[in-house]
């Protein structure tokens, strides 16, 4: 463990991106560039579960953190990645607190959770340290609930007060698409949502997050009380690094002309 869950709750500012390419390398390279903690997206990315286990090890000997958005609050695919040796988990589309509660379950062994018991695995050494695995999850494994519907603004209180949610995550794309205001990320009515949202996990004492592609976003979101901030992915970085490089070798085969 990596001590992000202390970080955050004594209040310090953690930068991480996606991962989406499902590939170890590139994890490794991102993890190895200087980022708190990566997101592992098993909802959107390219990679599969058996994607997540190599990406986990790539990045075992550095020193970001490795946590995992998985497509549903299903148990059995919580404890999948957890028992990989995941910080942590990210569900997305959340819509009220019985959901996130359920999200919550799977994070976390009896008699705060739900999650299913297995020794032999990757996140306890294969048995050699299950006590002090145990002993020390609820205080390592990171919950991070996803708000990005319309109905989870009418429960904003309700999910940052639950034991186990650490972080509210704001996801931009699928927020402003619900509120009919698609990509509009200045517009008034999303900029009230974040508000909302950034006002309820401070007043649970939780944090907020949030992704976004543009660092100079940063200062706007950072002033509003974010401190859990995502900028990128492994994708965006190839794809932008690869299309300046052509643009610069054309530019130079143009001068020759």
């Amino acid at each position: 463990m990596k001590n992000l869950k202390k970080r955050l709750q004594q209040g310090e500012t953690l930068h991480g991106c996606w991962l989406n390419l499902g590939s170890a390398l590139t994890a490794e390279i991102v993890g190895l560039s200087g980022f708190d903690w990566v997101l592992i997206d098993l909802e959107h990315g390219a990679g599969t579960e058996k994607d997540v286990l190599a990406q986990l090890q790539a990045l075992e000997s550095t020193s970001t953190a490795a946590f995992v958005r998985v497509e549903s609050a299903d148990s059995p695919r919580i404890s999948r990645v957890l028992d990989m040796g995941a910080a942590g988990v990210m569900c997305p589309k959340v819509n009220d607190a019985v959901e996130a509660k359920k999200v919550i379950n799977g994070l976390h062994y009896p008699p705060f959770g739900n999650r299913g018991v297995a020794k032999m695995v990757r996140a306890t050494a294969f048995g050699q340290n299950f006590q002090a695995y145990y002993d020390s999850s609820e205080e390592n494994l990171l919950g991070i609930i996803q708000i990005e519907t319309a109905e989870a603004l009418n429960h904003l209180d309700e999910i940052a007060a639950l034991e186990g949610v650490d972080v509210l995550f704001i996801g931009p794309a699928d927020l402003s698409m619900e509120l009919g205001i698609f990509g509009q990320f200045d517009n008034p009515i999303f900029i009230d949502a974040l508000e909302k949202i950034n006002q309820a996990a401070q007043k649970a004492g939780k944090a907020t997050g949030i992704l976004f592609f543009n660092p100079d976003d940063y200062k706007k979101y950072h002033d509003m009380g974010i401190r859990f901030i995502a900028c990128g992915a492994d994708a965006t970085f190839v794809a932008d690094g690869a299309r300046a490089m052509s643009k610069k070798l054309d530019a130079f085969r143009a001068s020759y002309k």
